[in-house]
C-alpha cells in the first residue's frame, strides 16, 4: 500500500448505497411538485453535483422557492433511516487499506447523520470533509481536481500525486493531478480517461498496491 500516502473516499455510491435511493426519493418528491422526471435523466443532471446546485436548478425549473427541510431532507432521512446499507464489500474493503484514509463527499454536513451510522464510517472518524468546507465544491473544479479532495489531502500532508479517489462513475470529472479509481458502467469511457474502473469493492485494496 506504499504507493499511495491516502485514499479519499466518495460517499455516496461508494461508502453507503444512498444514490439509488435519493434519485428514487427525489424522483417522487419532483412529481408531486409539478416536474415529472425519470430516475436516469435525475442521475445525469444532478449525481455528483453539490446540493447547492442541484436546489438552485430545481428552483429554476419550478419557479419558485422550495422548502428543502420540509419537502427534501425528511424524506431522505426517512429512507436512508429505513433501508440505507454500506456498499458491498466496502467495510471488508476498509479493514485490508493500510494507508491513511479519509471521506470527501459534495453532500452538505447536514444531510450526513444518516449516512454516518454506516459501519462503513467506522474506519474514518473525525476525518470527512463536506461541500460545506470549499468555496467551490465539486463539479466546479479548479485546474480539474475538486477542491473537495485537495482540501481533504491537508490533514495528513499527502502528495497530491500520491492520492487515490475511489469514486462513482461520473465520466465528466478529469483526473489530473489524482489517481482517481472508480467502478460500474461506462468502463471504455472512463478507462480512456486514465481512471481505473473496477466492479466489485474486494478488488479495491489490491488495485491501490498494483503497478
Amino acid at each position: 500500500m506504499s504507493r499511495f500516502d491516502l485514499v479519499i473516499f466518495d460517499c455516496d455510491g461508494v461508502l453507503v448505497d444512498s444514490e439509488r435511493l435519493a434519485v428514487r426519493t427525489e424522483a417522487q418528491i419532483l412529481a408531486s411538485l409539478g416536474w415529472p422526471i425519470s430516475e436516469s435523466e435525475i442521475v445525469a443532471r444532478f449525481v455528483g453535483r453539490s446540493a447547492s446546485d442541484m436546489h438552485r436548478e430545481i428552483e429554476r425549473h419550478l419557479g419558485r422557492e422550495v422548502d428543502w427541510d420540509g419537502e427534501f431532507e425528511v424524506r431522505y432521512r426517512e429512507v436512508f433511516e429505513r433501508e440505507l446499507v454500506a456498499v458491498p464489500g466496502v467495510v471488508e474493503a476498509l479493514a485490508r487499506i493500510d494507508t491513511a484514509t479519509c471521506v470527501a463527499s459534495s453532500a452538505a454536513t447536514t444531510s450526513w447523520s444518516s449516512r454516518s451510522r454506516s459501519p462503513a464510517y467506522r474506519p474514518v472518524p473525525g476525518r470527512i470533509f463536506s461541500a460545506d468546507d470549499v468555496e467551490r465544491p465539486s463539479p466546479r473544479p479548479t485546474s480539474s481536481c475538486t477542491p473537495r479532495a485537495r482540501w481533504a489531502s491537508r490533514p495528513v500532508a499527502a502528495r497530491w500525486s500520491r492520492t487515490a479517489s475511489p469514486e462513482s462513475p461520473q465520466p465528466s470529472r478529469r483526473n489530473v493531478g489524482v489517481r482517481i479509481l472508480r467502478k460500474r458502467h461506462q468502463r471504455a469511457l472512463l478507462s480512456a480517461a486514465g481512471a481505473v474502473v473496477f466492479d466489485d469493492m474486494s478488488e479495491l485494496p489490491d488495485l491501490l498496491g498494483a503497478t
